[in-house]
């Protein structure tokens, strides 16, 4: 009797132990989706027209299988004609990976507000790195409006305490080095004269030479202005520096005009329109950085040509109304959506007649979202992949229908005269 219960008792420790690794495989298998994802899959869902839908069934949306890439986004609106034309441009991501962002994390067990509020910011300690725009030189006369930059370094060339600048004067002649901004934008709209006077081609060499001529005009009205006309909102930046160059004509001179507030000038005199020589090759102001020949410049200028159309050769304005330029993070993750076939959903006619006829339809798809504050992700595209390559075998005698090689027919092929 006792070694019957000692087998009774082993025979149910053995079923406790295979039930919690059957749990913990299944909890490892099927992770639970973050609120991020779950926001996301929805809007695709309710955006797709597949909710409420019984006849669909969407999968997917796994975060171990999330790629992670870093983009820069253009963003335009162009008034002509009192018609305002929106564009948003995506660089190519150059590199995908898999990296564990802070959405991709399930969200925490319930706990106290306290031990919720040192998670909160312990996960913001951990969270990935934000991307930056690549380091760019901006000229003036202009003035910049700096926001989320409590530590930024200013060097003219050498480190500079100015405390917390909100507000930069840049005056005729001085170019600084903006370095880890976020994002720069336009804070008032701009009017741009017409007609482009595009060229090409200046000493053998393409040029956006349409957009070099509404900076060159566009500079000639800040100089003559009182006012700043152009005013840039930058995000983030880490560092203005100006030239690392020993000459002091390349150093800049600081002014303090109020708290948050200063001017910087050059110690030079800036050159006249008149004294620029074209053939040393122009740079677009007020962004100096981008040489004329810049293959994004001059696609800029094909597309702005595009939509102004003939106004483009007669004389007159447009508006810029917004310009906004950010680093963006960007993911991919793959889904599915499968369909039950019902009687007439599909043409069987040409199906093999040797194949069984599926009873649900398969499409599978690739979203492109980006991620917005490190919580939220926004679906911006959404285009159908093709996993696998289909092919099939087929015996033959499937396809000759079955039949003995006696009731084929002879074939003799044509005689070859390199044949021994």
């Amino acid at each position: 009797m006792a070694v019957e219960f000692r087998s009774f008792a082993g025979f149910l420790l053995l079923c406790w132990i295979g039930a919690a690794t059957a749990l913990i495989s299944s909890e490892t298998l099927a992770p639970s989706v973050p609120k991020a994802i779950s926001d996301l899959r929805d809007s695709i869902v309710k955006g797709l027209g597949f909710q409420g839908a019984e006849d669909f069934k969407v999968s997917g949306f796994d975060v171990r299988d999330a790629l992670v890439g870093h983009s820069v986004a253009y963003e335009f609106d162009i008034e002509v004609d009192k018609k305002v034309v929106p564009f948003k441009l995506l660089e190519d991501v150059n590199r995908w990976d898999f990296v564990d962002l802070p959405i991709f994390r399930p969200p925490p067990a319930d706990s106290g507000d306290e031990e919720k509020a040192l998670a909160e910011r312990k996960s913001r300690r951990e969270g990935v790195v934000a991307p930056v725009l690549p380091p760019f030189q901006i000229a003036g006369p202009m003035e910049l409006w700096i926001q989320d930059a409590d530590d930024m370094r200013l060097a003219l060339p050498h480190d500079v305490d100015a405390g917390t600048l909100r507000k930069v004067l840049l005056s005729d002649g001085a170019a600084v080095t903006v370095k880890g901004a976020r994002s720069v934008s336009l804070r008032q709209p701009l009017e741009l004269p017409l007609p482009l006077n595009r060229t090409n081609l200046h000493d053998g060499n393409h040029v956006a030479s349409g957009l070099l001529n509404i900076a060159e005009a566009l500079r000639s009205s800040a100089r003559s202005s009182d006012e700043p006309l152009v005013s840039l909102r930058i995000i983030g930046p880490s560092s203005l520096t100006s030239s690392t160059s020993t000459s002091p004509k390349n150093k800049l001179k600081l002014k303090r005009l109020s708290p948050g507030l200063v001017e910087l000038s050059s110690r030079s005199v800036p050159a006249s329109p008149e004294d620029i020589n074209l053939s040393k090759g122009r740079n677009l102001w007020p962004l100096t950085s981008l040489n004329g020949s810049d293959s994004k410049l001059r696609g800029f200028e094909e597309l702005l040509s595009s939509v102004l159309g003939k106004k483009g050769f007669e004389n007159g304005k447009f508006r810029l109304l917004k310009a906004d330029v950010s680093a963006q993070t960007y993911m991919k993750m793959s889904f599915a959506v499968e369909k039950k076939l019902a009687d007439g959903d599909a043409d069987w006619s040409r199906f093999p007649s040797w194949k069984t006829k599926p009873e649900k339809a398969t499409a599978h798809f690739e979203v492109l979202a980006r991620v917005e504050g490190g919580r939220t992700v926004v679906p911006e595209r959404i285009h159908e992949v093709q996993p696998a390559h289909i092919e099939d075998s087929v015996i033959d005698s499937v396809q000759t229908g079955n039949i003995s090689m006696t009731q084929l027919p002879l074939m003799f092929p044509p005689p070859s005269f390199f044949t021994l």
